[in-house]
């Protein structure tokens, strides 16, 4: 479409004043700013522009940052499937250059700025972005364009790409006769390697470079990461212990002329970690969260030599997600964890991405040593193809990645995320593999397997097109309904907690009840559950990617606590429930229980007086004529609706019922999140949440009635860290 002049934009005015009135030498010419509430002279096709400037990040997208003022060029509304192009009005060029910032895209033909002179292109620039990863960081770029002194000239800023990165942002394009900070392209920086560790500067929110480690020539090592060109917000470890004694480069490949990024990078023995190293003021004080970095997916959690294990998804180079390696951390509990550094790095496969462990007890892969069985990684090597690998440990500390891999070829552009179980009636192996197909269509493959190098496709199970249903992530598990081993269900989750009942015969799953609802509250995404655990434990437990933004810190994202998954009957069939493991009684520091009372409108608060940090609360209660019966943690409001039953918590909303007319209620408050479990675990509610610091109260209040309180306890919690490591 054509968007018409609105004479008020000041977009409209500068490009007026651009093309007809002359300026001072010394003044820049304005061309564009973006500011205004559409585009004024400037003209739009396709739908990937919108009716005018957007106004920061758009719905679905990552952080935009960078551009200047209110609004910029953002081509992603959307999403990376829409496209068009946006010209400018013609304009005179009356300055030697012209200056811009630019991020999004890296495509010269389809995500990309040109200056058109006589129609043609004679300049042409683009986002840094062409692989997964990177940021939505603009970052400033100009063309020298003295020659075309005088000629009259038309910005077209193009997208046409539909795939990742499928988009371009753009801000504040001016004239200007001082020439912008220049760029130095594949800046190096040589090191004789004496010491394990380089410490590299980050900036969080700062435009992404390519760092490349070059040994003889050779790239070993390839990250995208924020580098610092001034005072870095923290430093980034990168271990380059494996070329001891040998002549390593670092390429970055461009930097701004004044940057001090590569000259700030330093070699020192021991990773320094800041003075207060899990103390900061967004650390999640009993939820698991890597020292640097960001984290999502939970990955090969195993049990194994008396220690749980959790990998995980980790960008060590970086406050948003890229670079995925598998982070590492070990606890004798799933309460106290010990963080042991990457253990899978991206390779000439691709980047690390999400998958499974286990025990190979009968060393059926071979890859065990004197008579000690081996852990055995299987992940996803997310280049193209997309392929699935393994590696296995027999310490639990060292991996090695095997040299026969991939294990699995690629089926489609779109498979990942193995989830791998010994099932022992059909004496397998058995890989749930997530498949994307032509279509929108999510299904999940199941492959078998003797020994976990060589597989064989057993079935497919499909879920429904255009739903997240059977979406990524898989995790493939039985319990008994009910406790009672005669009953035992297999359940089918995803990425989202959907999941299906049904039954498995070694080969097929064959589902009974489909697209069930598991957690029900915001930011959890891709749980897990620990293989291995030992028979006489009997539990089947899961930890799920928290999303609790930490903005600031030198680390972002983090773990829920651990959950006991159980299956328990209900009129409609079985059900999940969730409920936080009993490990974590070892946090409590201070007790405070209340007998039974009846709670009155109006009434004494039992809750007055207590104050804490970092909380458990439980509390059972019969709501009797109460139409509310109100909990406020820390400033967060936790509304049972009687008439309703329904659970709200800091405003969003999910079914609870009454379980033999009692609501039952746990909730963990830490530094970044609430975790909410009601009606004895059918309802799950994770919520990302960052208490006041200094708002430390809690209270209970019944509107509209009378309710019985028939147990409450509130436990002030202590850290799970080791708070003086470093």
């Amino acid at each position: 479409m054509c968007i018409r002049p609105v004479l008020a934009s000041i977009v409209a005015c500068a490009a007026i004043f651009a093309a007809s009135a002359p300026a001072r030498a010394a003044d820049d010419i304005v061309i564009a700013d973006f500011e205004g509430a559409d585009y004024g002279g400037w003209t739009s096709t396709g739908d990937a522009f919108g009716s005018g400037p957007a106004r920061g990040t758009l719905p679905g997208q990552m952080r935009v940052d960078g551009f200047k003022g209110k609004g910029l060029v953002d081509s992603f509304v959307g999403g990376d499937k829409s496209t068009g192009t946006l010209t400018s009005p013609e304009f005179k060029i009356g300055r030697r250059f012209i200056g811009f910032l630019i991020g999004g895209g890296k495509d010269a033909g389809k995500t990309c700025m040109d200056l058109l002179v006589d129609g043609k292109a004679v300049r042409n620039a683009t986002g840094p972005n062409d692989r997964d990863g990177g940021t939505e960081a603009l970052a400033p770029a100009s063309w020298d364009v003295s020659e075309f002194a005088g000629k009259t000239a038309v910005i077209l800023i193009t997208d046409r790409a539909t795939g990742g990165w499928g988009h371009i942002n753009v801000d504040h394009i001016v004239q200007t006769d001082h020439k912008p900070v220049g760029w130095v392209a594949d800046a190096k920086r040589r090191f004789h390697v004496t010491r394990r560790f380089l410490e590299i500067p980050v900036k969080n929110g700062g435009p992404n470079r390519v760092v490349n480690v070059l040994v003889d020539g050779k790239s070993v090592l390839r990250i995208d990461t924020a580098l610092a060109d001034g005072e870095p917000d923290w430093w980034a470890p990168m271990d380059v212990g494996a070329w001891l004694g040998k002549d390593i480069t670092l390429q970055v490949d461009k930097l701004p002329e004044d940057s001090a990024a590569i000259g700030a990078i330093r070699p020192v023995d021991t990773v320094r970690g800041p003075a207060d190293l899990y103390r900061e003021p967004l650390r999640g004080q009993f939820h698991f969260s890597p020292k640097r970095g960001w984290n999502n997916d939970p990955n090969g959690m195993v049990y194994f030599a008396g220690e749980y294990h959790l990998f995980f998804q980790h960008n060590p180079y970086g406050w948003p997600w890229g670079n995925m390696h598998w982070g590492h951390a070990v606890s004798r509990d799933m309460v106290h964890w010990e963080e042991l550094g990457d253990k899978l790095v991206p390779d000439a496969m691709g980047p690390m991405f999400s998958g499974s462990a286990v025990v190979d007890w009968k060393n059926t892969s071979g890859l065990g040593k004197d008579g000690k069985p081996p852990i055995v990684l299987i992940y996803t090597a997310a280049g193209d193809p997309a392929v699935q690998c393994i590696a296995s440990s027999t310490d639990g500390r060292t991996f090695t990645k095997y040299p026969g891999n991939p294990v699995v070829r690629q089926v489609t552009g779109g498979n990942r995320d193995p989830k791998v179980m010994w099932h022992e009636p059909s004496k397998s192996w058995v890989m749930v593999l997530y498949v994307g197909l032509p279509g929108n269509k999510h299904t999940i493959h199941f492959f078998r397997s003797p020994n976990l190098r060589d597989w064989t496709l057993a079935s497919i199970t499909e879920g429904v097109a255009g739903s997240s249903y059977l979406f990524e992530c898989p995790d493939f598990f039985e319990l008994p309904v009910d406790g009672d081993a005669s009953k035992k269900k297999w359940v089918l989750a995803a990425a989202d907690t959907q999941y299906a009942t049904g039954t498995f015969d070694g080969t097929r799953f064959t589902p009974e009840q489909t697209k069930l609802t598991g957690q029900r509250g915001r930011g959890f995404y891709a749980p897990q559950t620990f293989s291995d655990l030992p028979a006489k434990d009997g539990r089947r437990v899961q930890i799920g990617w928290f999303q609790t933004e930490t903005k600031g810190m030198s680390f972002n994202q983090s773990m829920t606590v651990p959950l006991e998954l159980k299956l328990t009957a209900t009129p409609d069939g079985p059900r999940l429930t969730y409920t936080p493991v009993k490990e974590l009684v070892s946090l409590r520091s201070r007790s405070h229980r209340f007998g039974r009372s009846m709670l009155e409108p109006g009434g004494r608060d039992p809750l007055a007086k207590v104050k804490a940090e970092l909380v458990e609360l439980r509390a059972e209660f019969a709501p009797g004529d109460a139409s509310e019966v109100v909990f406020t943690v820390r400033g967060a409001k936790i509304i049972y609706d009687a008439r309703k039953q329904e659970i709200s918590v800091a405003g969003h909303t999910a079914p609870a019922p009454l379980r033999n007319g009692r609501q039952r209620l746990v909730v963990y408050c830490d530094r970044t999140g609430l975790e909410v479990f009601a009606s004895d675990g059918l309802a799950y509610i994770p919520m990302p949440y960052q208490p006041k610091p200094g708002d430390l109260a809690l209270s209970l209040e019944a509107k509209g009635g009378a309710a019985k309180i028939t147990s409450l306890e509130v436990h002030e919690l202590k850290p799970a860290w080791k708070t003086a490591a470093r």
